[in-house]
């Protein structure tokens, strides 16, 4: 049964990735990067700046480095380590190249998204929420492709990835500590409901501590074992290049394994354009939607072209990617032993641990923002928390072939509706990117209100110019 069920995911799997994503994703990549005049590489300065824009005085709103912290959660988990090891042991060294160009054209569908999100965000018990679902309901008037989005995220985030992030934990355990698998996933379950049953708030508090702290140790080993092999990273980088363009793969048929690995390991990671981000981006208090569709592109940055790129260089430097049989979490824990002994082993583990459980706190907070969306009932909620420990449980004993190729074939649904919505909508995003642009040009910190631009369908948390310099002058007499 389990064989049928594989072979079937497999087939459809096939045509989405070697032919349908690849293309829809470069070209809307393209589109929108030519459509804000690559704003992902200009507008650096402006991303680094909005990340630390400070924390609103009002109980429980979220800020905008506190958004941040919730979608990297989900972005940087197993993606950065598992991921890109079954990418070059799939695809060879040339999957990396793709990974990169994917994040460097899809930060421009992230920024698209995220600043969507922003703009069609409802008020929620004192805060906000938002994503995919809600623009395609009040920006293109379609509830039932909000439905159908919300139930993919639902099924794919807070269900199948979390069997992902599970999965590569028990395993990365027992290979290191030879812990029993169940074990290690019934302890992780109880640890998780308890984060999850404390609401966005705290989900928003564990991811903001859990990332920071685990990104920047990651990268600092990755950078020790890249300066120690100093003198080779040249050949390294070279070698990336030849192999995604090489003759030797063209005539081998693994140019499009490079390729098809690259694209699908790296949107896995840095989830631009597939409309799970947008979710935590409609949470923060800002001043302006484009300012969180900046801090989200420079979030695939991040993600991709320093996290993925780091653990890529460790398994590149080590050369043990070469006539092993080794993929996923395995293949990591090998490549960080060669560089710095056989405890490094136990060291990965304990980062896999940590990585994989920020990702499942942010991947569940996209299934709950949607769930809610779908029908606002305890009972709902209730039975979808239940559900995701289950899986959590399930991950942790189940092969990892099925369930990685599970998550391929929701996310890449998932990828399909929100691009279409998102390419209906883009006009918005370009016109509010515009404004902002303009706002700055005259000294201003931009803020924005509903009457700026044309913004077709249901706005809720953004006021009118009138409106705005009304509460202005009572404050100012008050």
């Amino acid at each position: 049964m389990e064989q049928t069920i594989q072979d079937v995911v497999v087939f459809f799997n096939d045509f989405l990735w070697s032919k349908l994503l690849i293309i829809l994703l470069v070209v809307c990549g393209v589109y929108f990067t030519t459509k804000t005049r690559f704003m992902q590489f200009r507008m650096i300065g402006d991303m680094v700046k909005v990340l630390k824009e400070p924390k609103s005085k009002v109980p429980g709103i979220i800020s905008p480095f506190q958004a941040f912290c919730i979608s990297m959660a989900a972005r940087v988990g197993t993606g950065n380590i598992t991921g890109i090891a079954l990418a070059i042991a799939l695809g060879g060294p040339g999957a990396v190249f793709w990974m990169w160009i994917i994040a460097m054209i899809g930060s421009a569908s992230s920024f698209v998204e995220s600043t969507l999100a922003q703009i069609y965000k409802i008020k929620d018990n004192g805060g906000f929420r938002g994503g995919p679902a809600y623009y395609m309901e009040r920006g293109l008037g379609k509830r039932w492709m909000g439905v159908l989005f919300a139930i993919l995220i639902t099924l794919s985030f807070g269900l199948v990835f979390n069997a992902v992030q599970s999965n590569t934990i028990t395993v990365a355990f027992q290979n290191s500590f030879g812990t029993d698998r169940l074990t290690v996933g019934i302890i992780m379950a109880v640890v998780f409901a308890g984060i999850i049953m404390g609401g966005v708030k705290r989900i928003a508090k564990a991811s903001e501590y859990i990332v920071v702290v685990l990104a920047v140790l990651y990268i600092g080993v990755a950078v020790f074992i890249v300066l120690v092999n100093i003198t080779e990273v040249p050949a390294i980088i070279a070698l990336i290049v030849k192999n995604a363009f090489g003759m030797e793969q063209m005539a081998g048929g693994t140019l499009g394994a490079a390729l098809m690995n690259g694209v699908k390991r790296g949107l896995f990671s840095n989830e631009a354009g597939m409309g799970s981000a947008p979710n935590a981006a409609a949470t923060a208090d800002t001043s302006h939607p484009v300012k969180q569709g900046l801090i989200q592109a420079f979030g695939v940055l991040t993600d991709t072209l320093v996290i993925c790129t780091s653990t890529a260089m460790i398994i590149l430097l080590s050369g043990v990617y070469q006539g092993s049989d080794l993929g996923g979490i395995e293949l990591t824990q090998a490549a960080l032993s060669v560089h710095i002994g056989s405890w490094a082993s136990g060291f990965l583990a304990v980062m896999v641990f940590l990585f994989a459980f920020s990702t499942l706190i942010g991947n569940y907070y996209y299934g709950e923002t949607n769930i809610e969306f779908i029908k606002s009932s305890r009972v709902w909620l209730w039975v979808y928390r239940i559900a995701v420990i289950s899986m959590v449980l399930f991950g942790a004993i189940s092969k990892v072939q099925l369930v990685w190729d599970l998550a391929d074939l929701f996310m890449g649904l998932m990828v399909v509706v929100n691009l279409i919505a998102i390419l209906m909508l883009s006009k918005v995003t370009f016109e509010a990117l515009k404004d902002y642009k303009r706002q700055k040009s005259e000294g201003r910190d931009p803020v924005f209100t509903r009457d700026r631009i044309h913004i077709p369908g249901e706005i809720e948390c953004w006021e009118s110019e009138e409106a705005v310099m009304g509460n202005k002058k009572l404050d100012a007499t008050g």
